[in-house]
């Protein structure tokens, strides 16, 4: 059984979003507002947060700047809020999935699933990955660049992971959705752009000349050997 945090001030929407995901097999722990949901973060352990954007005492955004200085879990940010500019700003601070309100409970399941199993398969490949001074410990969860640790979120160590398993192959923008979120995410191309520029600002030395990650154009991104 997994445990979802769900941090949102509507007491609405938590029982009926409770409901349906106890249902489904999953333990819900509530919290009303950013701070308490960070104690909760703490105390309960769970396997993922779902986060409202819009909160009294302390927003979704700070909270989740929060959250990714302890832990790597993966986030999802529930808002009204559906401006590119908005979802990149929760992507870039560390957000795994971003769903707008009004939402359905299937689809937010659905996308729950999805992260959940990507989450669980990190570890399951135990070899160190190594292109140049870059290096990937799937096991423990670790990314280095020349010796020099570097914090990703769970899907950006996804993507990467997937990148270095196969360095020099050109990976089409819908093998990545696919192989990082999952079939059902494949017309979510979308995605891919917005990562592989937030993965090149944490693993390049010159984010707007990369090395590794590489643009072919009109098909999709390799690493480079």
């Amino acid at each position: 059984m997994s445990v979802i945090l769900l941090i949102d001030d509507d007491a609405s929407l938590h029982n009926l979003l409770s409901q349906y995901l106890e249902h489904q097999g999953h333990q819900v722990v509530h919290a009303a507002d950013g701070r308490e949901g960070l104690r909760q973060l703490f105390e309960q352990r769970p396997n993922l947060v779902i986060l409202d954007v819009m909160m009294p005492v302390l927003d979704g955004w700070t909270t989740l700047e929060r959250i990714r200085e302890m832990s790597d879990l993966p986030v999802i940010l529930l808002t009204a809020k559906d401006t590119e500019t908005d979802k990149l700003r929760g992507f870039r601070l560390g957000g795994d999935d971003y769903v707008t309100k009004p939402f359905s409970f299937a689809e937010l399941s659905a996308r729950i699933e999805a992260i959940l199993k990507r989450s669980a398969g990190l570890n399951k490949q135990q070899d160190i990955l190594q292109v140049g001074g870059l290096v990937v410990d799937p096991v423990r969860h670790l990314v280095t660049r020349d010796g020099q640790p570097i914090e990703l979120t769970p899907t950006e160590f996804k993507l990467l992971e997937v990148l270095m398993r196969a360095p020099g192959q050109v990976f089409t923008q819908e093998q990545l959705v696919s192989k990082v979120w999952g079939e059902e995410y494949a017309d979510e191309v979308g995605y891919i752009r917005r990562y592989i520029w937030h993965l090149r600002q944490k693993i390049e030395p010159e984010p707007n000349a990369p090395i590794y990650i590489h643009n072919e154009r009109g098909i999709g991104y390799k690493l480079s050997v």
